[in-house]
Order: structure tokens, then C-alpha cells, then sequence
């Protein structure tokens, strides 16, 4: 796959995303480098969706550790349980947060970021790390982003 996405002219998230992932899977499925892998992941997510803030955490002994991302500087290590991202690695399952500021301890690394995604990567049923992703509006994410972002992590966690 050359190194360009071909994404449909729609503002319809499904149809951006029913184009996106199969570029992407296309695209990890040849390296074997999980950094280099993450990073395109970051870039196309971004670029497609225009997203504020798009990374991954990786979980490292006892804390999610900042891998690579797209977006303004963030916050390094994540304790299991707090915020939304370590919530998400405590209960491995995808979080919707509408208001991040309305989250019970939730971690501001920008004061920019209004809402918030986060999906777990498992690997052998163990959380491998998380996809977060924020948005500088409020209520950005769907059940849409919520389904499309879970196959993606599903595609990602076949290359671990």
C-alpha cells in the first residue's frame, strides 16, 4: 500500500470509516514494528477524522506509558484506574465520555480536549494498551466511533 489515504468526500463518519480500516489494516499487516504501526494508525486517524488528539497508551508493569500520537503534548504515565484511559485499562472496555470535565478524576493533559474515547487493545485477554482519542468540542464520539474503533483495535491486536 503507498502511503497516501483514499477516503471518500462525505462528512458521513460510517462511510470515512468503512473506507479507513481496511487501508489501515492493509498498511500494518506488511511491518512488523508495533511503534511504526501505532504511529500510522495515529496519522490516519487524524488526518481522516480530523481528530484533536489521537495515541496510544501502552501498559508498562504498573502504568499505561504515552506511545505514539498525533496532537499537542500529553501526559507521560497513567495509573490503573484513574482517568478515563487507566478506567479503560482497569475494565477493558471502550469508554464515551461527553464531558470529560464532568468525569470523576479525570486527567487533564490539555485543557483543550472537551470529549474523549478510549478503547482497550487486548492481547491474549489482557489489556495491551489503549487508543485514546479526544476532540476539543463537546459530545464528539458515537456509537460509530465506538464500533469502527473497536474493529480497528481487533485488526491491531491480530499484529501483536
Amino acid at each position: 500500500m503507498s502511503e497516501n489515504l483514499y477516503l471518500p468526500e462525505t462528512e458521513s463518519k460510517e462511510e470515512i470509516y468503512e473506507a479507513l480500516l481496511p487501508q489501515i489494516e492493509a498498511l500494518i499487516s506488511s511491518e512488523e514494528d508495533l511503534y511504526a504501526n501505532l504511529a500510522n494508525i495515529s496519522a490516519a486517524l487524524k488526518e481522516a477524522l480530523d481528530f484533536f488528539w489521537v495515541g496510544f497508551y501502552l501498559v508498562k508493569d504498573d502504568q499505561l506509558v504515552l506511545g505514539p500520537f498525533q496532537g499537542p503534548i500529553a501526559c507521560t504515565r497513567i495509573r490503573k484506574g484513574k482517568g478515563v484511559c487507566g478506567t479503560v485499562w482497569e475494565k477493558a472496555e471502550t469508554l464515551i465520555v461527553d464531558d470529560v470535565d464532568a468525569f470523576p478524576g479525570h486527567i487533564a493533559c490539555s485543557s483543550a480536549s472537551k470529549s474523549e474515547i478510549v478503547a482497550p487493545i487486548m492481547n491474549n485477554n489482557e489489556v495491551f494498551g489503549v487508543l485514546d482519542v479526544d476532540s476539543d468540542q463537546l459530545a464528539s464520539f458515537d456509537e460509530t466511533d465506538k464500533k469502527y474503533l473497536e474493529k480497528l483495535m481487533e485488526i491491531l491486536s491480530k499484529t501483536l
